[in-house]
């Protein structure tokens, strides 16, 4: 099969067309005839050298598909081979072919086309994960959304819309603003203009927000936690501005706040299932009952994986970048 393959660390340039064999469903996998393959940040840290694969999974990058099972492992449930399906992979993606674990598997929503529905798994797990299992958002609460323009943003802003939550976002742009108006945001602040803390505090009367989604960190940790309300949680999934950050503890006793994160990949396959499970009954009935859909920004070939890193590194993507297969 036809794959595209990491040569050596570095830039876009280093990912290459190769020939690999064709992968085999282990027990409790599936094969997957991939007709596209989503692009996301941890497939650029993987390139770089920052994100290595998980023990056992491929070296190729990718994290997400949708196609069609091919064939089908021992002990992988009541999938059958032609159903059209996305999942959540292990690494692979960025193939003709890939193995998923079964429980990381979801059916193609329909009425949704190759390219978006290979648009949702990696984001709708992240933000089901954090935002509504560490965040506890719910119905009638403010959530703000870092990156609200990002694959994960333009997935949480809708999902929390339609699920009866407010939602502010940043955004880098007048462009990238109004693309998160578009998705459902109430107020999209510029984070190049703006403080966004004290834009939250003006919009909400000085009470704050209950949930915010964090991929920036570094300096923004104080921000954040001003922007808090009382009881509110802070989930961090990312550090693009670094790591370390020096926290204020008496804004987090004082407001009795929640600093939480996580990170999707090296969790098990179980909490991974777990996951799906909760998203085919809580979000796939949103989905296919029109109430949010992905937003995408570009799909290039297979072959164009290079320039579609190249794009998304340059922050002028709004929603997700695909690889057609």
């Amino acid at each position: 099969m036809t794959a595209i393959e990491i040569t050596t660390p570095g830039g876009p340039d280093v990912l290459k067309p190769c020939t690999r064999p064709l992968p085999q469903p282990a027990a409790g996998e599936v094969l997957i005839r991939v007709a596209a393959a989503g692009i996301n940040r941890p497939d650029c840290a993987q390139r770089a050298g920052a994100y290595p694969a998980p023990p056992g999974a491929s070296d190729l990058p990718g994290l997400e598909v949708a196609g069609e099972i091919v064939a089908v492992g021992s002990e992988a449930g009541d999938w059958r081979v032609g159903e059209a399906v996305c999942a959540l992979v292990n690494g692979g993606g960025y193939a003709e072919y890939c193995t998923a674990p079964a429980g990381q598997v979801l059916p193609w929503p329909q009425g949704l086309s190759a390219i978006e529905a290979a648009a949702l798994p990696e984001t709708c797990f992240t933000v089901w994960s954090n935002v509504f299992q560490r965040g506890r958002l719910a119905a009638g609460e403010i959530l703000l959304v870092h990156g609200g323009a990002s694959g994960i943003g333009s997935t949480a802003i809708p999902l929390a819309r339609a699920r009866g939550a407010r939602v502010f976002a940043t955004a880098g742009g007048a462009l990238k603003c109004a693309a998160c108006t578009q998705l459902g945001a109430e107020l999209a602040i510029d984070y190049r203009e703006q403080d966004f803390a004290e834009a939250v505090k003006a919009a909400t009367g000085g009470r704050g927000v209950d949930v915010i989604l964090d991929m920036v960190g570094g300096d923004y940790l104080p921000r954040n936690l001003s922007a808090l309300a009382v009881e509110g949680r802070l989930v961090m999934i990312a550090g693009l501005h670094g790591y370390k950050a020096e926290i204020n503890l008496w804004t987090v006793m004082a407001k009795r706040l929640t600093v939480t994160g996580s990170t999707l990949r090296p969790r098990s396959a179980a909490d991974k299932a777990a996951i799906a499970a909760e998203l085919r009954a809580e979000v796939w009935p949103l989905l296919a009952a029109g109430r949010f859909k992905p937003l995408i920004h570009a799909s290039l070939p297979l072959a164009e994986a290079a320039a579609a890193h190249a794009l998304l590194e340059s922050n002028a993507v709004s929603g997700k970048l695909v690889l057609s297969v």
